[in-house]
């Protein structure tokens, strides 16, 4: 087949790419700009254009998008004209890994550590995976590789539904904590989508899901009941136990020594720790191997250190990620305290969750909260960020980054932490911090 991707140089459209070409489709693609992905592209062959063009599309192609494809784009618009098949980048995924062995991660939050936790940790055991990431893999330099063994991992979205489009051998589910409530109009819907995922496993295949959390915990009772197998793991009650440092199978105690920070990574660990077993690997060598993982961009990122300022960037935008980090932060400043520049990601988001996240960003020592960055969204009237800080204790909106950036710097003393968190252009103020610093 002939398929022409748009987008072709993102993390995860770039490793269907080279997918589709190696099972010996005929594969081009473009992206806005010309990038090191778009010239890694060309050099294995796939054809790759800088700039969207309608003349790159002709009769008789597949298009590939993905969500982010806006309805206006020239390609998209000349595809519909001609008629042609226009699929989601994950049902070409899921074509271009037929007779893989199939990893899917899902959950509300934590599958971009989790999926690059198990595809560092499959390689670094020799099984060279491929891998499907939305997020930069620290030490890899991009969140997509084509591997040479018979396993893919790949991170599955759950947030348009396009999760439902694989048919994996082994699902991990981080959590089932209500969110995207914008696509799904209800907390039913959205956990119905969970059992749905469920019924795509193969025959024989598994569920790894954490049993500290409550959905994912119901999640493991309805696979149960319907005969697929399954894995739990957790802090108690689970057949994979974490115990501080340590993760429990069968009554053998295996240390564990991660790069990655927090009680929330060690149960990631143990999810990725659960994939390896199901593959093969000793779990002696898993849990070693799992020490490879260096991180993944906008997870707890360093920016810099100025003055005895530490200044870190991180994704978390839904209250229980905030949570998280914010917990993090507090081990990690020590004495000093923990300062955070937060911007809220879609309005609905921030209209659903305000209170959870005003209670969550209340655990740290100073919040400046800006502007809702507004994604895929139209405005709401009135949903503005004071949604959040008019219910915290020590809370201050101000819309504009670059003054936030300013007041966040004044404010700091050497031992503390700065944060800027958030799924936004928020993460464009690091160095700008540093350097008010």
């Amino acid at each position: 087949m002939n398929y022409h991707l748009i987008g072709i140089g993102g993390a995860g459209m770039s490793v269907v790419a080279e997918l589709l070409a190696a099972r010996g489709h005929a594969v081009q693609g473009s992206d806005a700009k010309e990038s090191a992905v778009l010239a890694k592209l060309r050099d294995s062959g796939i054809r790759a254009f800088a700039g969207h063009d309608a003349a790159h599309v002709t009769p008789g192609m597949t298009v590939v998008v993905s969500s982010a494809i806006r309805d206006t784009n020239p390609e998209l618009v000349r595809a519909r004209e001609l008629s042609l098949d226009v699929i989601h980048r994950s049902q070409a995924l899921a074509l271009a890994s037929e007779g893989q062995d199939f990893v899917a991660v899902a959950g509300a939050h934590g599958k971009t550590t989790t999926s690059g936790m198990i595809a560092v940790a499959l390689r670094e055991a020799g099984l060279d995976p491929s891998f499907a990431i939305g997020g930069t893999v620290i030490g890899v330099g991009s969140g997509a590789h084509l591997g040479r063994g018979p396993v893919i991992v790949a991170e599955a979205d759950e947030s348009d539904g396009s999760f439902l489009n694989y048919a994996p051998r082994i699902a991990v589910v981080t959590n089932v904590e209500p969110d995207h409530l914008d696509h799904y109009g209800s907390r039913e819907a959205f956990t119905r989508a969970f059992h749905d995922f469920v019924g795509r496993i193969v025959p024989g295949g598994l569920l790894v899901a954490c049993r500290d959390d409550d959905g994912a915990h119901e999640l493991l009772d309805f696979a149960g009941g319907a005969g697929v197998r399954v894995l739990a793991y957790g802090r108690a009650g689970a057949d994979l136990l974490v115990e501080g440092e340590t993760l429990v199978w069968r009554g053998e105690r295996h240390p564990l020594d991660l790069r990655v920070k927090g009680e929330h990574n060690r149960l990631n660990a143990a999810a990725a720790f659960a994939v390896g077993l199901e593959l093969g690997v000793e779990p002696a060598l898993m849990a070693r191997c799992l020490g490879a993982f260096r991180g993944t961009g906008r997870r707890f990122e360093a920016h810099g250190v100025r003055h005895g300022v530490r200044v870190i960037d991180d994704y978390a935008h839904h209250p229980t990620e905030v949570e998280a980090t914010l917990r993090t932060a507090r081990v990690e400043a020590g004495g000093g305290r923990v300062l955070v520049v937060f911007q809220p990601h879609l309005f609905s988001r921030t209209r659903d969750f305000a209170e959870r996240f005003a209670a969550a960003l209340d655990l740290a020592d100073d919040v400046v909260v800006t502007a809702i960055y507004p994604a895929r969204e139209d405005p709401i009237p009135g949903v503005t960020s004071e949604l959040v800080t008019s219910r915290m204790t020590h809370g201050q909106y101000v819309a504009d980054l670059h003054e936030a950036a300013r007041l966040i710097a004044g404010r700091a003393r050497p031992g503390d932490i700065i944060l800027t968190m958030g799924a936004g252009d928020v993460t464009d103020l690091g160095d700008e911090i540093v350097g008010r610093l």
